[in-house]
């Protein structure tokens, strides 16, 4: 962590054409080099906060301002090439090479940088995701945890100064998950990320924004956010820590109750 100012939200406020009020009153900011997560209910302005706070969405109040600039003064090749977007929903084209796709996080760079910069930079994103020996191979004969790896290289190809990423280990299997996180914790990028599992959260994220109907309920460090009181008033549900039997650490779980009926 560097001191310096990020990404600072400023009374943010987002609504729907009917009035709705999906994000309200959001205050807070970000350090180069931390890894924030966004954390809520389903409804509680996840996505939206993360889309305000990329510069997808504008702001019905408030702004956002990346490293002192309100993003909204950004044009779209500069937003281009500080931010950069990896979405939940994203379904890459299973045609194009592994390469090929990284490649396209090129496209905001095209015109300033030269051939070899160009390959160089696929050649880290490759790299540093662990795909470079699956360079060639089709998209569609990629695992899950190695195309979600894929889609992570393609926004660093980019060179942004900060990631967002809206639930990364979605569909993902219990390893693949830990894969794909511990490659996130491990990139040294400021990094903002949407997560639905809870007990994920206190390995990766320096910070947490805990949020309910659009308001946030803490902003700050992860441990004092995610403690049984807060998770249990906004989940529903019991947040317990433990120490790991073999290697001491501390293990974070939700304890869900499952009714059965005869």
């Amino acid at each position: 962590m560097t001191g310096i100012i990020a990404l600072e939200a400023r009374d943010l406020g987002y609504w729907t054409a009917d009035g709705t009020v999906l994000v309200d009153h959001v205050d807070f900011s970000i350090s180069q080099g931390e890894i924030v997560a966004l954390a809520g209910p389903n409804g509680a302005g996840k996505s939206t906060l993360l889309r305000l706070l990329s510069g997808l969405l504008q702001p019905g109040r408030g702004d956002v301002r990346l490293f002192g600039t309100p993003i909204s003064e950004l044009s779209a090749v500069a937003r281009a090439r500080k931010i950069a977007f990896v979405d939940q929903r994203e379904q890459p084209d299973g045609r194009l090479t592994t390469e090929e796709y990284v490649a396209l996080g090129r496209i905001p760079h095209q015109r300033d940088a030269s051939p070899e910069a160009h390959k160089l930079a696929v050649e880290n994103a490759l790299d540093s995701v662990g795909l470079s020996a699956r360079r060639g191979k089709y998209l569609w004969t990629l695992s899950g945890g190695e195309l979600q790896r894929a889609v992570i290289a393609r926004a660093l190809c980019q060179e942004p100064a900060i990631l967002f990423l809206d639930e990364p280990t979605n569909h993902l299997d219990p390893k693949a998950k830990g894969s794909v996180l511990s490659l996130v914790a491990s990139l040294g990028v400021t990094t903002v990320c949407v997560l639905h599992d809870l007990a994920l959260i206190p390995s990766i994220a320096d910070q947490t924004v805990l949020l309910n109907k659009g308001a946030v309920v803490y902003a700050g460090a992860t441990e004092a956010a995610l403690t049984e009181a807060a998770v249990q008033s906004v989940f529903g549900v019991e947040f317990l820590k433990f120490s790991h039997p073999k290697s001491g650490r501390v293990v974070s779980a939700l304890d869900i109750p499952i009714e059965k009926t005869l």
